[in-house]
Parts: structure tokens; C-alpha cells; sequence
């Protein structure tokens, strides 16, 4: 996401500027780092003299993790949630001519139980096979035959490739596969009895991947690989994986012994429970509102589209003659619902009533995370302590590019820099509605500022984004970006619907093609809101990577499979979905990291596509595909009018590009205020002390936020990034891979975005290098490989309206 300063502020602060581009163009410093034998690299050392970018190994391998989510992008937008699961799911190919996935999954784990879908080989995940009642004895039938394949895999270790490496990935890939369905399905089609198997089976789960990641006879075979005379023989790939797996195998505890092992494994235990335990609450809290509208009065100012959506949900509900036109309502807060009331809803009473509802979410009765959050940030210290650090953020900065002090000192800077303009955003706001005659105008608040900003968005620029919704139907955004995709990256995506089983009738399947017609990959989209059953927010996440070792045939790789969930409005009645212009940027940012995922030619599984990348390099390749939602030629691809065909005039393009920095330096101030919230409860806050995770927040809050926060404000009850996702100490890596994707963008503007043949070479340059590379090679290596240079800050400055832009 890039969201900015605006350049038409006259308050922009210029030292900060320069201390910016100080701090982003410090020279990078190249160190070999090896891992002493059993024990972590003192954290206050090596590497506090990093530049931001060094080209020094900072890689990580968390028991394959991720998914990748949007950010939090503003007050009126929807938490976007990291579902951090641990896994990676991995499937391998047909041996048929046609380049299916297939689950590699062992002929004595599928002959355990023909019944169990979890145990069965498949060419593409059942996910509408599974029940509930799988779970308990799949997982359990699964754990028991890896535990025989961990305890050959150790008494006949070998510091050989084809001895340590291929196998380990086998058993990894195994359970991701196989746990990766079960959680994605959480996820997705949440039920009581879904949370309760996997609540009993996780414990089991979590312990088997401790004593995995600290197997001393791994842990030695692949040190002896780095320390062998054959080491500068290897790959640069394979070195990563090497380091990897020893950087891992340290922050898992294979240093520990006795009770310090003990202890940190009961940690580990605890924290994946109240970690499930906390996005539980945030999803029942949420789902937990709901206020039942019988009167169109309170309701006035809401779009055709709210007002549709609110009915269809009243009908879900039992109302079965609800209507747009004469209700009744029910109003959530799930992100369309709770979006459209704070932006549109002419209602004061009805805006604060929804508002106090959405900041005190899972913070009061069964549902309250306040304990939750103490608990693991205390359990987080203590990890930190037994391994070594200072405190947890310096762990989660072993497996980043960046360093403590160098993601504070950019926070800094850019919260300098964005202050006054965010200032001025809300003098701007507070004199707009004195002029409409608001009697709330000397005393806004914040379920003021989303209503009052539209309405001055809407006079400053001459658009409303609900006029706009009809221009943007999914069906002709979904065309437009692999329109895109196509001239870029010089691939095909194709519906493929049917070919594998889906969780919901809403969900599409594609397939990715090269230039001669070859399967690459494939993914599903999961595009609409279903509070009832689904987690809010838009994330990615692999369901396979690409794999050399998981072929079938033993020669062909297995191909990437990737899924891509959204939130956005559902169609209504006989209308398509009819999206945001936000909806449309969540879109083209997923499909950044799926692609990322899908475009992968590294055939080593452990640095595959997404994998091995470091955390705060990952919003490369999405937040660059936003850009591509302000480009002439591929916004007017993508913007028809549903009924009518007609194209979105040359007009409002130019006032929607005009409009990219509206309130920019409040929508940075506010990802700032997350990001150093974050680091400084997981750096220099005491659990237990005197000061609650609450006075921090609103201390924070004093020179983040220019409207302070309410008193009663529980946002951190469901700060699901770092509670239940995976960016404890890493939510400043938004900002961090921001100047990396404002930067690859430049060069397309630097070679002219109407040159079409520039554009297509230099597309395939990306896709060469960002895509491609995976976690085979440090991210700034990559960078450098795309642009022939380490990355410069002008382009994001500049962007972000600090900058003049060039001519």
C-alpha cells in the first residue's frame, strides 16, 4: 500500500526529508554471517550497524509461514488480517501429461484411512470433503507416521543434499499440506465444532514441529555442510537454504537444554493457543453486533449499495421480506457494512453508536483478548530471554532485513515528515464542515472524520466513490488485471472452475499459463464478505509450492498453487459485485503477492516463491501492483459500466488521480502510529509493570495520532496483525518494503508508462528477478538485479507528495 503526504501542503518539513534520505541511502555492508554452533549471535552486535538495506543475509524460514495481507489502511477500512499459520501447503505433480498439482502424501499415510479425506492422495485439496470430524484423526493418524519418517530421517542423516534436504522437505511439506487445508478452512467456513478438533489437535501438532526444528542431528548435518570445503561450491540457493535452516533451528530452542527447553516449549505451546484463542474473539466479537434498522431515517445518506447489502443481510437473518426500499436493516460490522455507515450515514448518534462498537471489539465479557495480549507479550520476553535477546523485537529482527534502532529511526523520520500535513488534514476537515453548517464542526470527533472527509472529497475532487462503484464490477476488474498480468509478465490466466473442489460456490479457480500455452500455476480467489463464517480483512497464501523434489515423475516440478481471499461487497440481487476503488487496489495488491508465489522458477521447495523472502521485503510485489490501479491505460481496462459498457470518462480519471493524496499525511501518520505501537510493546514495555499495554497505546498515540484516541479505545483487542498474525515486531515492514515498491515502479516511469515496448521488457525484468528469485537470493540482491542500483527513497517521496514530481 502507498499512502502519502500530500504533495499540495505547504508545511512539509524539509530536515526530516534529509534525514530520510540519509537513513535510506547509507551504504549497505556486506558480512558472512555464521551461526556459532548452538548459540544465537548477540543481538546488540553484528547487527546494529546494518544499513537499512544491507546485502547481508537477513533470511528466515519460520516452519513455512505466511500469508500476506493488505495493512491496516485507514479508520473507515477493515482490519486487514494475517493468518500467520505456519504452513505451507504443498502438493506435487501428475505424472499425466497435464501439469496437475497432486498431494505427495505417502502410500502408508493414505493407507491409514480411505475414508479420511485428510488422508487420501488428491490432485488438488478436497476442501469440500472435510468435515470437522476429520480433523482429530487425521491430523493424529498424519503426526504418527512423520514421527517414523523424523526418526529415520535422524538415525541415517547425512550432511548430503539428497540426505538431509529432500527428506526434511518431504515431512515438512506433509503436514503443511495436510494442516494447511484444515486451517485454511477455518478460516474460511468457521464453525464450533472445526475450532474445537483443531483447538485439541494443535497442541500435538506444535509439538512435533519442536522437536523438528530442534533435531541436533539436523541441526549438525547442516552445519557441517557450511563449515565442508564444498560450501563455496554451493548454489547461492542452496546456501540460503543452509542458513536458513540453522537460523531457524537457533530460534527454535535446538541451543536449549533441560529446563530452559522444557520452558521454552510450554512458551511456544501456550502462545499458538492464545493466539488462536485471540482471533477467535475478534471473529465472534464481530460477528456479535449487529443492530436491526426498522426506520429509513436513521439510515439516510447510505448508497443504493449499503442499503441493498443491509437488506440481504436482514433477509440471512429471518427478515424474510426485507428490502433495499423499505428494510429493514441490519447493520454489522463487518468492513462493507461498517465502512458505508462511517463514510455515508447522515445519522451523528448511529456513526458513534458503530464506531464505539467496532474500537471495544473482543475487549469486555468471554470475548475480552486484554489478558490474552498481556499474557503473550509476557510469554513473548520470556522466549526472547531463554534464547539470548533483549527482547522479542530483536528476535523477530533476526529474520528481517532491517534492525530495531534502523526501523525506528525510519518511523521517525516519516512520522516527522507526515505530521503537519496531517494537521493541516484535519483543519481542512473542521473548516469544510463549519462551511456545510455542521453543528458538530468546533467539536469533531472520530466517527465525524470519515463522513466529513468524504464530503470534502467529494466537493474538492468532484468524485463519490459510490458513484463509481457501477465502473468497477468484479467480472471486468478480474479481466482488466490479468489483462495486465498478461502484458507484463507475458502470461495467460484462464477460469478453470470445476477442476478443483472449492470451500464455496463464490469461489473461482484459474489457471496460469506461459507464452506457449503450459500450466505454471494455479489459484483461487475467494472475493466476497461473509461475517457469519469468515475472518474479515484480504490475505494471500500459498496452498502449494513449486517443487523439484515433490514431483511425481521425479524429473518435472511440481507446479505453485496459490489462494487469494477479499472481503469486498457481495453482489446484490441481479447486480454483479460492484466494488470500491479500495476494494479494487486490495484486489491488484494480493494478486502482487500470488504472483510472487505463482511466477516462481526456483525448483528448491525450501526457497520457493514466497518462501525464505525476508518479512520486510514481502510487500514488494503488491504494494507495486497498486500503482498499476492509477495507470491510464490499465484503470480505463478495468472500468466499465456494467450495465452499459460505457468506459469511466477522461474526466473523473484525472480527478481520481488528483484525488490519490487526499488526506495522505493522516493515512501515513496512522500506519505509522501501528508500527510503533508495535515495536515499542514488543521493545521497551515491562509486562506487568506499571504502565498498562492501554497507557501505551494512548502514549504512542500523542505523536501519532492528531485527534488523540477516546479513553475507552480497545483497538490493540483486535490488532489481529500482531496478536494472531505475523507481525509482532515486524508491522513497520509496510512502510519499510514501501520505498523498495515505489522504487521498482519508477523505473517504468522512468522509461515512459505510454512506451509500451519499454514497459513489456521491463515487465519481464520484474518477473525475471522480484517474481522469480524467491527466497533463493537476498531481497536486495533481487532489487539490485531489476534496477541496477540499491534502492533510492525518491520515488516514494515523491509519490507520497514529498516530493515535487518529475516532469
Amino acid at each position: 500500500m502507498i499512502r502519502s503526504v500530500s504533495k499540495s501542503k505547504p508545511n512539509v518539513p524539509v530536515a526530516p526529508l534529509l534525514l530520510i534520505l540519509q537513513l535510506l541511502m547509507a551504504s549497505s555492508i556486506s558480512l558472512s554471517r555464521s551461526l556459532s554452533l548452538l548459540r544465537p549471535r548477540p543481538p546488540s552486535s553484528s547487527f546494529s550497524h546494518f544499513s537499512p538495506f544491507s546485502s547481508s543475509s537477513r533470511t528466515s524460514l519460520r516452519n513455512f509461514r505466511k500469508s500476506y495481507p493488505c495493512p491496516l489502511w485507514s479508520s473507515s477500512f477493515s482490519f486487514c488480517i494475517d493468518h500467520f499459520r505456519h504452513h505451507s501447503t504443498s502438493l506435487s505433480l501428475s505424472s499425466s501429461s497435464r501439469s496437475y498439482p497432486m498431494a505427495a502424501l505417502s502410500s502408508s499415510i493414505s493407507a491409514g484411512d480411505d475414508s479420511n479425506p485428510l488422508l487420501i492422495d488428491f490432485e488438488f485439496p478436497p476442501f469440500d470433503s472435510v468435515k470437522p470430524e476429520h480433523v482429530r484423526p487425521g491430523i493424529r493418524e498424519l503426526l504418527k507416521q512423520l514421527e517414523i519418517e523424523l526418526d529415520v530421517l535422524e538415525k541415517n542423516v547425512e550432511p548430503k543434499w539428497e540426505k538431509l534436504v529432500e527428506p526434511l522437505e518431504k515431512i515438512v511439506d506433509r503436514l503443511a499440506v495436510v494442516w494447511g487445508m484444515v486451517n485454511h478452512l477455518k478460516a474460511v467456513k468457521d464453525c464450533p465444532e472445526l475450532r474445537s478438533a483443531i483447538e485439541e489437535v494443535q497442541p500435538e501438532k506444535v509439538k512435533f514441529g519442536l522437536r523438528l526444528g530442534q533435531s541436533k542431528p539436523i541441526y549438525n548435518a547442516f552445519k557441517t555442510i557450511q563449515e565442508s570445503t564444498d560450501w563455496l561450491k554451493l548454489s547461492e540457493s542452496h546456501k540460503r537454504i543452509v542458513e536458513n535452516q540453522l537460523k531457524d533451528a537457533v530460534l527454535s530452542g535446538v541451543a536449549l537444554e533441560g529446563e530452559k527447553k522444557d520452558q521454552f516449549n510450554k512458551i511456544q505451546q501456550e502462545l499458538q493457543r492464545l493466539s488462536q484463542k485471540f482471533d477467535e474473539n475478534v471473529l465472534d466479537a464481530t460477528k456479535k453486533f449487529e443492530k436491526l434498522i426498522t426506520d429509513k431515517k436513521e439510515i439516510e445518506g447510505l448508497p443504493a449499495t449499503a442499503l441493498g447489502l443491509a437488506a440481504q443481510i436482514a433477509v440471512s437473518k429471518g427478515h424474510e421480506n426485507a428490502n433495499a426500499e423499505n428494510g429493514p436493516w441490519i447493520i454489522t460490522l463487518d468492513a462493507p457494512s461498517f465502512i458505508s455507515v462511517m463514510q455515508h450515514a447522515q445519522n451523528r448518534s448511529l456513526r458513534e453508536e458503530v464506531y464505539r462498537a467496532y474500537i471495544t471489539r473482543a475487549s469486555s465479557g468471554d470475548l475480552d483478548n486484554t489478558e490474552i495480549i498481556n499474557q503473550m507479550l509476557k510469554l513473548r520476553l520470556e522466549k526472547a530471554k531463554l534464547l539470548g535477546y533483549n527482547n522479542y523485537a530483536e528476535v523477530s529482527m533476526a529474520m528481517k532485513m532491517a534492525t530495531v534502532d534502523k526501523a525506528e529511526e525510519l518511523l521517525e523520520k516519516l512520522r516527522a515528515a507526515s505530521w503537519n500535513p496531517a494537521v493541516q488534514d484535519l483543519e481542512d476537515i473542521r473548516c469544510f464542515a463549519k462551511q456545510q453548517g455542521a453543528v458538530e464542526a468546533d467539536n469533531l470527533t472520530h466517527w465525524d472524520i470519515s463522513f466529513w472527509s468524504e464530503r470534502l472529497r467529494e466537493s474538492k475532487y468532484d468524485i463519490n466513490e459510490e458513484e463509481l462503484r457501477p465502473y468497477f464490477s468484479l467480472p471486468k476488474v478480474m479481466d482488466g488485471l490479468f489483462s495486465l498480468a498478461k502484458k507484463l509478465f507475458g502470461i495467460d490466466i484462464e477460469p478453470a472452475d470445476g477442476l478443483a473442489p472449492v470451500w464455496n460456490k463464490d469461489v473461482r479457480f484459474y489457471c496460469v499459463k506461459d507464452s506457449s500455452g503450459s500450466p505454471i500455476s494455479y489459484f483461487y480467489f475467494d472475493p466476497y464478505s461473509r461475517p457469519s463464517e469468515k475472518r474479515g480483512g484480504a490475505w494471500m497464501d500459498e496452498v502449494v509450492s513449486r517443487s523439484r523434489v515433490l514431483s511425481r515423475d521425479g524429473s518435472s516440478v511440481r507446479l505453485p498453487v496459490a489462494h487469494m481471499v477479499c472481503n469486498q461487497t457481495p453482489p446484490v440481487g441481479d447486480k454483479p459485485s460492484l466494488m470500491t476503488f479500495r476494494e479494487v487496489e486490495t484486489v491488484f495488491h494480493e494478486f502482487g503477492h500470488a504472483l510472487q508465489h505463482m511466477l516462481t522458477r526456483h525448483d528448491e521447495g525450501l526457497v520457493a516463491g514466497i518462501r525464505g523472502i525476508e518479512w520486510d521485503a514481502v510487500e514488494l510485489p503488491s504494494q507495486f501492483m497498486e500503482n498499476w490501479c492509477y495507470h491510464r491505460e490499465t484503470l480505463m481496462g478495468i472500468a466499465k459500466h456494467y450495465e452499459t459498457g460505457e468506459t469511466l470518462p477522461e474526466d473523473v480519471y484525472k480527478k481520481l488521480l488528483a484525488a490519490r493524496t487526499f488526506r495522505a499525511g493522516s493515512l501515513s501518520l496512522r500506519q505509522l502510529k501501528f508500527a510503533s505501537l508495535d515495536l515499542e510493546l514488543h521493545t521497551r514495555y515491562i509486562p506487568g509493570g506499571s504502565e498498562s499495554i492501554y497507557d501505551v497505546d494512548q502514549r504512542i498515540s500523542k505523536r501519532t495520532q492528531v485527534l488523540p484516541p477516546l479513553p475507552e479505545d480497545r483497538f490493540l483487542c483486535s490488532f489481529s496483525h500482531i496478536f494472531a498474525g505475523g507481525y509482532a515486531a515486524g508491522y513497520y515492514s509496510y512502510k519499510w518494503a514501501e520505498v523498495l515498491s515505489a522504487d521498482a515502479f519508477s523505473a517504468f516511469e522512468d522509461a515512459g508508462l505510454d512506451n509500451d515496448k519499454a514497459v513489456i521488457e521491463i515487465g519481464r525484468k520484474f518477473r525475471e528477478t522480484v517474481l522469480a528469485l524467491g527466497g533463493g537470493k537476498a531481497p536486495l540482491e533481487v532489487f539490485v538485479e531489476f534496477r541496477g542500483r540499491e534502492p533510492s527513497p525518491e520515488p516514494l517521496l515523491r509519490h507520497n507528495g514529498l516530493l515535487p514530481a518529475t516532469a
